[in-house]
């Protein structure tokens, strides 16, 4: 029997659905829908409606369906549109805590999209137990009650070190029929003035989420799909609908970091930038050594302990609109023809006599955007689409490429006209303009991240990349491609998507204890969002200057983990790739070490510094079978171990690579290597506390696995 994964994703306008083989990774089956916004149910009934669809067009048996998730812009909507619950803070804290507590806790509103907040009441208990104050609790919770509030938030001070006081006012809350959760439940993370607004945004939205998470698991049921519903998360994985109903705000952005994971499944992008691009916006994306990269998000300007992956958005894509003003285009976007509701002049039927009109696509907007008419009453929209086609810059065969042009030239000339250009010239004008928006964001992309110039890529996707794509990398001689399956990449990350899990906590010097603490606890979590333990990879880092511990668990669904693009590359061709990387030739490059998928290889660089004094550099690239570059340093030392001689060698490792000052001991970097997995122990800064992660680790390994040990500077 087949095995089949299923992915939806909830657009502004469409609903789309995937169905691929899970052994092939081979498309069986799209879809499409309208979002149903406007429906009883609100994008629920969307969601049902097309997983009916897909299933029964293509005669998908429930008992085939090995994963089905979704992603939604249901959280960011709401919070753009203000449609959030009043939300009731119970703030604690006891002795002389309790008056800092009170003020820290009490946020107020919190701003969102313009003219939009959300609204909270506040109300504050002076317990060291609230157990033993059940009552007062009670009494506080009816009081947020009745002065609005539809769901609590509970937080204390120190609340991460001991939340017992939080989950108990959470428990009664609920009890008393009232949607409630705790600081503690977003972040372990000291801050509570930060901590606590996270929890509020995240409180804001379980009602809402809640009504569309019931109503789309129980389709899932209904349809016989015994394996759970799985929801997209903004930092590019998934969670189970029961993690949604406590942490709702983790969907935020989920729609952007779809694309991201998609793209990382099926081409081998290194060091790059994906660019998603619709008819409306283009949302712009980091990947540095196979990774995407990850921020701390901000709502209404304010700082959030919410982890999600870094997109820049910007109002130019395939449908924007070209501003005119003082005789000449002045601008392009952030109107798009989707908004003025116009068609593209280049999926249009050619206008007879065309005649430029300027307008205004929204009312309070200035009459500058430039629209055609023909003769017979018909008007177009010029857009970037069009230009990009009348130039050929769009690739043959892509989603936005118009073999017929002569309608695009025909619109653009009446533009071109008015201000005394031809229509190529007035179109390569637009696209220059076009491109330069979306190039002062990628430049200072590549420039903040410190991106590879060898490797770097522009990676387009959406169903205007092959708009916005090429003519961008051509202008800036940058390497450039279209991701296979582009306008439904989003799509096919959800259904590829894997669980991913962060922990946070503050810690001063943590110890052995707190490495294994902290790596039992999100390896917990991660299993719990439905990831195989097999699959599981786990990262922990602490951050000396903010003392925060954090441990990253990623893990599959199911025990098959691989990428989509699973053909290995030759070893000449890893060379090369390594070679590449370095600026070295293939002569001065030497693969080292293999273990697992991995392979590492160095490149020796000689020179003088000073003008005299010889120096030499160890380059270093790490590249998995599919010929991806995972680490770009400059190695120090490596050893190739077992789990039987680790400490031996880890000694041995860093008596050969360790520095020391005035703080004694500094350790360098180091990363593991073994079978499918990596390692990035970068952030720790004891031999204790990586040989206890090690350890861990390495637990369930076979005595004789070969493990890589590569310290870097």
């Amino acid at each position: 029997m087949r095995q089949v994964r299923i992915g939806i994703d909830v657009g502004g306008t469409f609903t789309d659905a995937v169905a691929i083989d899970n052994e092939t990774y081979e498309i069986i089956a799209k879809e499409k829908i309208p979002t149903t916004h406007d429906s009883k149910e609100g994008v629920a009934e969307g969601i049902v409606r097309v997983l009916q669809n897909i299933m029964e067009k293509n005669g998908i048996l429930a008992e085939e369906v090995v994963f089905i998730a979704h992603g939604t812009t249901q959280a960011t909507n709401a919070l753009l549109e203000g449609d959030v619950a009043t939300t009731g803070i119970l703030g604690m804290g006891v002795g002389i805590e309790a008056g800092r507590a009170k003020n820290v806790s009490n946020i107020g509103n919190i701003p969102l999209a313009l003219g939009k907040e959300l609204k909270t009441v506040f109300t504050f208990l002076e317990t060291a137990d609230a157990k033993a104050m059940a009552g007062e609790v009670e009494e506080k919770i009816k009081e947020l009650e009745a002065a609005g509030a539809e769901v609590i938030v509970a937080t204390e001070a120190y609340g991460v070190d001991d939340p017992e006081n939080e989950a108990f006012v959470v428990d009664t809350a609920r009890n008393m029929g009232m949607y409630a959760t705790g600081g503690h439940e977003v972040s372990k993370l000291y801050g509570l003035k930060v901590r606590t607004r996270t929890a509020v945004v995240n409180g804001s939205l379980i009602p809402r989420m809640m009504e569309t998470a019931n109503m789309t698991e129980a389709c899932v049921k209904r349809a016989g799909i015994s394996n759970p519903l799985m929801i997209m998360r903004c930092d590019g994985g998934v969670m189970t609908v029961e993690e949604v109903r406590r942490r709702p705000i983790l969907t935020m952005l989920s729609g952007l970091a779809a694309g991201v994971a998609g793209v990382l499944m099926y081409e081998k992008l290194s060091d790059g930038i994906f660019l998603e691009a619709g008819g409306t916006s283009t949302d712009i994306s980091v990947v540095k050594d196979g990774r995407v990269m990850v921020r701390y998000g901000e709502i209404g300007g304010h700082k959030t302990y919410l982890s999600s992956l870094d997109v820049r958005t910007l109002g130019v894509a395939g449908g924007s609109m070209i501003r005119v003003a003082d005789g000449k285009i002045a601008d392009v976007g952030p109107r798009s023809a989707h908004i003025a509701g116009l068609p593209y002049e280049i999926f249009s039927d050619t206008l007879e006599h065309p005649k430029l009109e300027l307008i205004a696509p929204l009312k309070d907007d200035e009459p500058a955007f430039a629209v055609v008419s023909g003769r017979d009453g018909r008007k177009v929209s010029l857009t970037i689409a069009g230009a990009a086609n009348l130039l050929r810059s769009v690739p043959e065969g892509d989603y936005a490429y118009s073999k017929d042009i002569e309608n695009a030239r025909v619109a653009w000339q009446a533009l071109g006209d008015a201000i005394g250009l031809s229509a190529e010239e007035a179109a390569k004008q637009a696209m220059d303009i076009a491109s330069e928006k979306i190039w002062e964001i990628v430049s200072r992309l590549i420039e903040e991240y410190k991106l590879s110039p060898e490797l770097l890529c522009l990676a387009g996707g959406g169903g205007s990349g092959g708009v916005v794509v090429p003519y961008l990398g051509n202008k800036k001689d940058v390497q450039w491609k279209i991701v296979k399956n582009a306008p439904i990449i989003s799509t096919i990350g959800v259904a590829m998507a894997m669980v991913r899990e962060v922990v946070e906590r503050t810690v001063v010097n943590p110890t052995d204890s707190d490495m294994k603490s902290i790596r039992h606890e999100v390896l917990e979590q991660v299993m719990k969002s439905g990831a195989k333990e097999a699959t599981v990879e786990i990262a922990i880092e602490y951050d000396k200057k903010t003392n925060i511990l954090r441990a990253t668990a990623t893990g599959a669904t199911e025990l098959k983990k691989d990428s989509i693009n699973t053909g290995t590359v030759s070893e000449d061709d890893l060379k090369e790739i390594a070679a590449k990387s370095m600026r070295l030739t293939r002569e001065k490059v030497t693969e080292t070490a293999t273990a697992g998928k991995w392979h590492v290889f160095e490149g020796m660089v000689k020179g003088k510094l000073w003008g005299f004094l010889p120096t030499r550099k160890c380059f270093v690239r790490v590249i998995d079978r599919n010929g991806i570059v995972t680490l770009q340093r400059e190695g120090l030392g490596a050893v190739i171990t077992k789990k039987s001689s680790l400490r031996e060698d880890i000694d041995i490792l860093f008596e050969e690579t360790s520095s020391y000052g005035t703080v004694g001991e500094e350790l360098p970097p180091l990363y593991a290597y073994y079978g499918e997995k990596q390692l990035d122990l970068s952030g720790l800064t004891s031999r204790e506390q990586i040989i206890a992660v090690l350890e861990a680790e390495f637990d369930i390994l076979p005595d004789e696995e070969k493990i890589i040990l590569l310290a870097v500077r």
